[in-house]
């Protein structure tokens, strides 16, 4: 499945939780992934447009509510080709689903994902 996999995308961080944080956890698994695989990394296409509250302490409604439209692709660079989307960890899965509608929005053919771990 991942053998076609043409980018490898991580789930973008804010701005301003980059600026507090210093590194994209989603990011450094993200390169290692696309390394592994042979492909190109890509971090710069999908950015997180709006600030959010952290999603720790939401029930699985807010969460969804939370990061509904907060992912926007700025061009169509991806359209036609395999993305597999990274993320460190999946709960609910409503990061994932926001940010991979803004993928397949930019006109990606195929999105797959990875993550470290669900909770």
């Amino acid at each position: 499945m991942f053998t076609t996999v043409d980018t490898v995308v991580p789930v973008p961080l804010h701005k301003s939780k980059l600026r507090l944080r210093g590194f994209n956890q989603s990011e450094l698994v993200a390169k290692g992934l696309a390394n592994g695989l042979g492909c190109t990394l890509d971090s710069h296409t999908v950015h997180r447009v709006k600030k959010t509250p952290t999603q720790t302490r939401k029930n699985r409604m807010e969460r969804w509510q939370n990061v509904a439209q907060i992912f926007e692709a700025t061009t169509n660079q991806l359209a036609g080709k395999h993305v597999l989307l990274v993320d460190d960890v999946i709960t609910t899965g409503a990061t994932l689903e926001s940010c991979g509608q803004a993928l397949l929005q930019a006109g990606v053919s195929k999105l797959s994902i990875a993550c470290l771990a669900i909770a």
